[in-house]
């Protein structure tokens, strides 16, 4: 499996969108340097509020871009870093991967997925009923989750758009990605 770095972007203050970057780059164990959601413990303010000693699963924020294809279809215009990622990317099936799966971004840098983005309502502050259409249920009444997935920095390094990433999967039974 792989796929191609479309855009990176950070942000050192809290905003829900971030502005694209000639490049990131990943800090071990922390996240995106400068970024305001790096760091060991979780930097999400609603997670801080419940408790701020909670490592952070949720250091780097990537996205598929064929998800802005398909929300285009539905009269929505998302752009990379619209919805707050700091690695949009293309080709690779972000959703399908499972927990613990290690995506390499460029020569360096590694990222272990620690799961789904759970979708807020800031994302209809930023598009009305842009919402509906990243998280909802199927025809099984199972809650679907597309704004992106979450991961730790396992390897830091620089990463820049035009990029490939392979992905590594773990060994034994994989787990599905839940929310984190």
């Amino acid at each position: 499996m792989s796929g191609n770095v479309v855009a990176v972007s950070s942000k050192g203050e809290y905003s829900f969108s971030k502005p694209n970057r000639p490049d990131i780059r990943l800090l071990e164990g922390l996240g995106v340097e400068g970024d305001v959601h790096s760091g060991v413990t979780v930097k999400h303010r609603s997670r801080v509020a419940r408790d701020p000693t909670v490592p952070n699963l949720r250091q780097v924020h990537l996205i598929h871009a064929e998800l802005f294809d398909e929300v285009a279809e539905a009269g929505f215009t998302v752009a990379p870093g619209d919805l707050g990622e700091n690695v949009t990317t293309r080709g690779l099936d972000l959703l399908g991967l499972p927990v613990g799966a290690l995506l390499h971004l460029g020569p360096e840098a590694v990222v272990e997925v620690t799961g789904l983005r759970n979708p807020c309502a800031q994302i209809d502050n930023f598009q009305h009923g842009l919402l509906k259409q990243v998280v909802f249920r199927n025809d099984n009444g199972d809650l679907v989750r597309k704004a992106g997935i979450m991961g730790i920095v396992r390897t830091g390094g620089p990463i820049h758009p035009g990029d490939t990433i392979t992905v590594t999967l773990p060994d034994g039974p994989h787990r599905p990605l839940d929310r984190v």
